[in-house]
């Protein structure tokens, strides 16, 4: 006479009851020998070795495949962050040259900003070269000055050249440069939640903001540049020409790389392939 003893695995689950002397006898279906008791040691019975693919799968787990075309999309997203970090960063956004004969001298004075300083340098007319009417470019060798705007901290308009800047238009398009990198920041961290925990659903607000940064940094760029042509038109005293330089080019591919990555993590978090409805597989007997 003897009593019955169930035994349980690690999930509450009833695996057999336990026979006198402490052997298990396992139920029909179930694995038989050393291969339920290697079941039993690692915690992954028959019954609940299935938890983690079940789990995952009521939030739409991804594929192999899936997972890489996210990948190649965040690498997209990543170059355009590079970019707009790049050009945000930088002070070649316009270059001011005024004629290189002006001072009638030996040297000449151009001047290049960004959305954060501005820099003035003093250049050999000898090296320039004789076809140029105007001092410049700004990458000649020459002793650089620069100072960083005021705008931000006391206020003050900057002035070079007599020509006095728009401090309204040069906040607002800096204003929109930053919040553009706080929403690239967001959609980063949108898409590592959704690598990490194999969930599309992450997909829609990533694409959400790396569209929104796009378009955001395409903005700044604009009003940029009607702040340069306001500083243009604030004195006639000397004549200046202007052009916008390399920072404004990494500015411009990144809002259109960013808003290209936002697309393609839309398209990625479609329920249905937008290729097999536009253009449907046509049956073989057909």
């Amino acid at each position: 006479m003897w009593s019955t003893f169930f035994v349980t695995d690690e999930e509450g689950r009833t695996v057999g009851p336990a026979a006198p002397g402490g052997a298990v006898i396992a139920p029909a279906g179930a694995p038989q020998g050393p291969a339920a008791l290697t079941g039993l040691m690692t915690g992954r019975s028959t019954f609940g070795g299935n938890k983690r693919r079940r789990t995952t799968s009521t939030g739409h787990a991804m594929s192999e495949a899936q997972e890489g075309k996210i990948k190649l999309a965040f690498f997209v997203a990543i170059v355009g962050v590079v970019l707009t970090v790049l050009g945000v960063g930088t002070e070649f956004w316009v270059e001011l040259s005024p004629s290189k004969s002006f001072y009638n001298n030996q040297t000449c004075l151009t001047a290049h900003y960004g959305l954060w300083k501005g820099c003035t340098k003093s250049l050999w007319v000898s090296e320039i070269d004789p076809d140029r009417e105007s001092c410049g470019p700004a990458e000649l060798p020459g002793a650089s000055n620069c100072t960083y705007f005021k705008f931000f901290t006391t206020g003050e308009n900057a002035v070079l050249f007599q020509k006095t800047t728009r401090k309204n238009l040069n906040v607002a398009a800096a204003m929109l440069a930053l919040f553009s990198l706080f929403l690239m920041v967001m959609g980063a961290i949108c898409i590592t939640m959704a690598l990490s925990k194999e969930i599309i659903f992450f997909l829609k607000p990533a694409s959400v903001c790396f569209i929104l940064s796009g378009v955001l940094v395409l903005l700044s760029l604009i009003v940029f540049h009607q702040s340069v042509l306001a500083f243009l038109a604030s004195d006639h005293t000397v004549p200046l020409q202007h052009q916008l330089s390399w920072s404004v080019s990494c500015v411009g591919c990144a809002g259109a790389v960013l808003i290209v990555g936002g697309i393609l993590f839309l398209l990625l978090a479609l329920p249905y392939s937008p290729w097999q409805r536009c253009l449907p597989q046509k049956d073989s007997s057909s």
